[in-house]
């Protein structure tokens, strides 16, 4: 054992040694090169590209120079010459991306001998175009019938939320082949409709006719009109195109198209697979308005014929009304997927439970058996069902320590080492792909769990905190909280949470959620820093809290990111009464949202959190909520509670103090 300890140990030394040679070889005017030729690929200048490439040569950053110059001239360049850069990345991320770039050009150009020669070195295979140009060539090339391919695209096109190349042409092939039939096209164009992606829509209406993806989109733009037109019940396809105008039409006003199905010419014509899908959009367009009349308009359709995010709005209009029966069948009509996914055998188990049926006792035993199989403290319906099991939540025993050997395989990783030193250099989103290419796609399955561990406590030792966490959370069974769940900055963030009243576990809890602890984080939005701030919100609270000086540059400056954030954050608590999921609700999406979604039946939090009608808001609450339950136990040490933290949410109590209606 001493023998392998002083081995570890030498491997150790020598990897730790090895950075310091390789930022000595990339630095000085490697590192400017680089950084220069970012941005001439940004401006896609190839011949400033090609000039400094060679000044790059052994530079650890190498490979991803290599990319940038050749994918910017990849369209005009021959075979052999792009087999030479991808053989100057081998093993890298670069490589793989560059591959994925020519197999999308070599499928757009039907030129199979060359797509099927490089396919199988391509090592992500998590590009849905290449797959269905595989599956085209499959075809193609006779290796495949095209019965057996249809569905495999079908499956592919439908999941795609953009008008793309791939999969789209290979349904048209197998459209105009007879293996795929109109009625695929048809359901294309109703999920894309229902997503408010009109142009998808037209695409896909356009592989049947022309003239009608024009039609398209006139219905997009006007669908009572169309709907109101005398000639619309005599037209070719009237079914089909009616089904999509009351599918645009419940986008914004469900029970106008609510009104609309029951008129009886449209009763008599459209299919009932047709009247339930429509039925099913309606149901979940007055479900996201949390209107009452959500259930009954999806009790007019069978909920066999729904889709999985029509029924998971039928399952939160169930639970917002104590329609335990309603929640039962919903889950029970969805996807084995969905129905597998921790939130819907959690709300089964309620729905169990509250129904008692057969009888309480076999109830009982059905629901523990679905709560067990969930529960534990990683996310918000695994707590929830450790806390409805009678447990508390608490920090799981940690893994066993990293060996020497572990740490330093990870250490001396050349894709972990290639990413280190593109963030060092500021091309932190360079970093971020190669980092996620190595830890999850350059072996099949990704790495193995204590390869992760390993290569998230190198994130954690090079505090890249957002790394450090996703690539723990990889992890299938050990939960190690010191890495999903670091405290950086803690002095401040203690500090500064105690001394205005909050919980720190609370602020860490969103700072995880919001940036992952990167300071320099910046959303499409203009969301700055740790605690993603909003300009006009940090200039309002700077206002607030006597910041009289307060720059918006300033923003960025962790402190003062930090205070101003808190300080939002108190303000926001204060104007909910203190509650945590109505707060965190109002710092993503706004205190006025919050306020409309309060109002209503008082409800549970977990329902409440359930029925946020946006997706992302209604993520953000969940992981807030978690993280916070998490970082309680982490802190103090002592069990905690979810459903605790979630209390009842409804509408505002008539003795709470005035709306503060200046909270931006």
């Amino acid at each position: 054992m001493r023998g392998m300890r002083r081995l570890g140990l030498r491997l150790i030394m020598a990897v730790l040694l090895a950075p310091a040679a390789a930022w000595s070889q990339g630095g000085g005017g490697g590192d400017a090169a680089l950084l220069d030729m970012r941005d001439a690929f940004r401006r896609n200048n190839t011949t400033q590209l090609a000039n400094l490439l060679p000044t790059v040569r052994g530079h650890a950053l190498e490979p991803m120079a290599v990319y940038w110059d050749m994918r910017a001239r990849l369209e005009s360049t021959g075979p052999t010459e792009i087999r030479a850069a991808l053989d100057r990345m081998a093993g890298t991320y670069w490589e793989d991306r560059l591959r994925n770039d020519w197999l999308l050009q070599l499928g757009k150009a039907r030129d199979w001998s060359i797509f099927e020669a490089e396919l199988p070195r391509y090592r992500m295979n998590d590009d849905r175009q290449v797959r269905c140009y595989a599956l085209m060539r499959d075809v193609a090339t006779g290796r495949t019938p095209g019965e057996v391919v249809a569905p495999l695209v079908q499956a592919n096109w439908h999941a795609q939320r953009e008008a793309e190349d791939g999969c789209a042409t290979a349904a048209q092939a197998l459209l105009a082949s007879g293996d795929l039939k109109p009625h695929v096209i048809w359901q294309r164009a109703r999920l894309a409709m229902d997503a408010n992606r009109p142009r998808v829509a037209s695409q896909a209406v356009a592989m049947l006719d022309a003239d009608l993806a024009t039609l398209v989109d006139s219905i997009a733009n006007d669908p009572v009109k169309y709907l109101d037109e005398k000639i619309t019940a005599i037209r070719p396809r009237t079914k089909e195109l009616v089904t999509l105008a009351i599918i645009r039409l419940a986008f914004s006003d469900p029970a106008a198209a609510a009104l609309e199905m029951d008129r009886t010419r449209w009763k008599t014509q459209l299919t009932q697979e047709e009247r339930s899908w429509v039925w099913g959009v309606i149901g979940k367009r007055s479900a996201q308005k949390l209107q009452p009349d959500a259930l009954a308009w999806f009790a007019n359709g069978s909920d066999r014929f729904m889709h999985d995010d029509h029924l998971a709005w039928k399952a939160r209009a169930g639970m917002r009304a104590g329609a335990w029966g309603h929640v039962r069948d919903a889950v029970a009509a969805m996807s084995e997927a969905q129905k597998n996914e921790p939130a819907w055998v959690y709300w089964k188990a309620r729905a169990v439970q509250a129904l008692k049926l057969p009888d309480p006792a076999t109830a009982s035993a059905e629901a523990n058996a679905l709560l067990e199989s969930i529960a534990s403290s990683r996310d918000f319906y695994e707590q929830l069902a450790l806390e409805a099991l009678g447990r508390p939540i608490t920090q799981p025993p940690a893994p066993p320590p990293l060996t020497a050997e572990e740490t330093a395989a990870a250490q001396a990783n050349p894709g972990l080492r290639r990413a280190l030193i593109a963030m060092r250099l500021g091309l932190r989103s360079e970093g971020v792909r190669e980092w996620n290419y190595t830890v999850g796609l350059h072996t099949p399955g990704g790495m193995g769990e204590r390869e992760l561990l390993a290569a998230a406590d190198l994130a954690c030792q090079h505090e890249l905190w957002d790394r450090c966490i996703n690539t723990s959370l990889r992890t299938p069974a050990a939960q190690d909280h010191a890495q999903r769940f670091p405290t950086p900055h803690r002095a401040q963030v203690a500090s500064r949470a105690t001394e205005i009243g909050l919980d720190p576990a609370y602020v860490y809890g969103l700072i995880r959620q919001e940036s992952r602890f990167v300071t320099e984080a910046r959303s499409g939005v203009g969301a700055a820093g740790l605690m993603q701030v909003m300009p006009a919100t940090a200039r309002w609270t700077a206002r607030k809290i006597g910041l009289t000086d307060f720059k918006p540059g300033q923003i960025a400056d962790r402190d003062t990111n930090i205070l101003i954030g808190t300080a939002y954050l108190k303000f926001a608590l204060d104007d909910f009464q203190g509650s945590l999921p109505l707060a965190a609700a109002a710092y993503n999406a706004g205190p006025s949202r919050s306020r409309q979604w309060r109002n209503g039946p008082v409800l549970p939090g977990d329902i409440w959190t359930e029925n946020i009608p946006f997706e992302e808001t209604r993520d953000y609450v969940k992981r807030v909520l978690a993280n916070t339950t998490n970082y309680a136990a982490l802190i103090s040490g002592q069990p905690q509670s979810l459903r605790a933290r979630l209390g009842l949410v409804g509408p505002r109590p008539e003795t709470a103090q005035a709306i503060n209606t200046e909270l931006p």
